[in-house]
């Protein structure tokens, strides 16, 4: 089976999987259920987190090179060797994106739907519950509910910054490093995305004027020849003309 075909094969698996984990997550967190009454968030997340680890290991020993594979895919391997930093696990929830991009079509207006909302909904959730996780129990924490880090989220992921509220844990300031950096590559991707579209429409313009400005001058050039013909012809007859 090659790499391909298998991640067509569990493609679907996986996103089902992603969204098991981050409703068990979620509904842990904002709920703040601890003790026995957490086990089977628990065991919810560590299976799903089993299954996020098999995936890795079965794209590494499919891939062709292997590798190259491993080298481009560090951030995959930190996420399931790093199963205590439960946060971070989040960020297996991200390829859902590629699943949702391929569902809109091909078109550049639908990617780039899909890339600002998609992203932005989905990094604002992954970031308020993330930081929520690690910042609700923590002394002198600022963010404390939910609506906190919604909130927080999503002035960090547009480089606002209000400065109201912010992490005090070292995870929460990955958390925010990580969320900053994200809204800056979500909003390059649309301005190149933009840009792209702008550029391709402004040289189907010019390669369209270009053809319409031809069409006068070929339609003159015929004309000029048509005449240059007739000329000769009555030069022909007037020499013939003569020599008779």
């Amino acid at each position: 089976m090659t790499q391909a075909r298998y991640r067509d094969l569990v493609e679907w698996p996986l996103m089902a999987t992603a969204l098991i984990f981050l409703t068990a997550y979620a509904w842990q967190v904002i709920g703040r259920v601890d003790g026995a009454a957490a086990l089977p968030f628990e065991v919810i997340l560590w299976v799903t987190w089993g299954i996020f680890a098999l995936d890795y290991f079965a794209n590494l020993w499919l891939a062709e090179d292997r590798m190259r594979w491993f080298l481009w895919n560090l951030h995959e391997l930190l996420i399931v060797v790093l199963p205590f930093f439960r946060p971070l696990r989040l960020l297996r929830l991200v390829t859902l994106l590629s699943v949702l991009q391929r569902t809109v079509g091909e078109t550049l207006r639908g990617r780039v739907a899909t890339y600002v909302a998609g992203s932005a909904a989905m990094l604002v959730l992954i970031g308020a519950l993330a930081v929520l996780d690690v910042e609700q129990s923590a002394p002198e924490a600022k963010i404390l509910n939910f609506g906190d880090a919604a909130w927080w989220a999503i002035t960090t992921i547009t480089t606002v910054g209000y400065g109201d509220l912010y992490p005090v844990t070292p995870i929460g300031r990955i958390v925010a490093a990580a969320l900053m950096m994200s809204g800056i590559a979500v909003l390059g991707i649309v301005t190149a995305s933009i840009a792209s579209w702008l550029v391709q429409r402004i040289e189907e313009n010019a390669e369209g004027v270009a053809a319409a400005a031809e069409e006068p001058v070929r339609a003159e050039m015929a004309d000029l020849v048509a005449e240059v013909a007739a000329l000769r012809h009555e030069i022909a007859e007037l020499r013939r003309e003569r020599e008779a």
